[in-house]
């Protein structure tokens, strides 16, 4: 069984907490079921944005651990007005959407589970 939402981005925010990182909820989705984005800024205009990871890429030993996949920036950090374009549309997709902004000079996400 999946943790909600809610639960997952409380931790989520106090890990960030703990190694010394500002991170917020800058929307509030759904609580039970709600999508997570990731916006890590670098705080030089530049950002990564990281969203859930398609179902077909979720470990069967593990199903209900969350995956993320780097959807702006994978490469190399990109210019925060793309990032918020595609907070845009995901959010006119699916209003439900929860939105974690945090800010690391280093690009650190604290995510456990990556899918290049």
């Amino acid at each position: 069984m999946r943790l909600k939402s809610g639960i997952w981005v409380a931790a989520y925010i106090r890990r960030c907490q703990v190694e010394g990182v500002p991170a917020v909820v800058r929307r509030r989705g759904a609580e039970e079921a709600g999508a997570i984005f990731i916006k890590v800024s670098r705080l030089d205009g530049t950002a990564v944005l990281y969203s859930p990871a398609s179902k077909s890429t979720f470990d069967e030993a593990r199903p209900s651990d969350r995956a993320f996949t780097p959807s702006v920036g994978a490469k190399r950090p990109a210019p925060e007005a793309e990032v918020e374009a595609k907070l845009t549309r995901e959010i006119r997709f699916d209003p439900d959407v929860w939105i974690i902004e945090m800010e690391d000079r280093q690009g650190r996400h604290f995510l456990q589970h990556i899918v290049a």
